[in-house]
């Protein structure tokens, strides 16, 4: 129904513009919710390599996958050649500052940690896992990602810039430093990984 100035019977189609794009986020908040609750989250994990049975799972898991291990005891780096390290990156959040919702802490974070993950997929083929951490002091987001550090090939910091304190040196990395953006200065020299920080206003 078109809507009209009753004092000079125009239509007034910046008022039918204005509505509908009401009408659409609202539909659209609705539509999110509903599908987020449907599907349980926006990612999961699915298996790589072929199965057909207990040949395969010797090979995959006990007693086969001995041999990687023992293999990245002597190196540590073959880590990236006999799993899936090289392509799988962490997304580290403390929900302190997510898109326009603000302080919203860890839990309320993940969902947006979730489609971060959905769009290294989509758009990079990388494996991305959200790691939404109840920490508050940059010291403790630092000490958080170094105990995680063996299992990714890379860490994306999402965090507000009050974490981001000042510098502290200690080891060099042994990898080359990412260039996805500005990182934490107190996390950078403590991480043998690339590290991008995306620090927001």
């Amino acid at each position: 129904m078109q809507r009209v100035n009753f004092v000079t019977l125009a239509p007034m189609p910046a008022l039918e513009k204005s509505v509908a794009g009401v009408d659409r986020a609202a539909a659209t908040a609705a539509r999110a919710l509903r599908l987020h609750a449907h599907y349980r989250g926006k990612i999961g994990t699915i298996s790589k390599v072929p199965f057909a049975g207990a040949d395969e799972l010797a090979i995959w898991y006990t007693p086969g996958v001995a041999e990687p291990c023992r293999a990245i005891v002597a190196d540590a780096e073959a880590s990236f050649a006999y799993t899936n390290r090289a392509n799988v990156i962490a997304i580290v959040s403390d929900g302190s500052r997510v898109l326009g919702l603000g302080d919203i802490g860890p839990e309320a974070g993940l969902p947006v940690m979730e489609g971060k993950a959905l769009l290294f997929k989509l758009f990079g083929g990388v494996d991305a896992v959200p790691l939404c951490i109840r920490a508050r002091e940059a010291e403790d987001i630092v000490r958080a990602v170094e105990l995680i550090e063996p299992s990714f090939g890379a860490i994306n910091l999402e965090t507000s810039p009050s974490r981001n304190a000042s510098p502290c040196s200690t080891r060099r990395a042994r990898m080359p430093q990412s260039r996805c953006g500005t990182t934490t200065s107190r996390a950078r020299p403590r991480l043998r990984l690339p590290l991008c920080s995306r620090r927001l206003r």
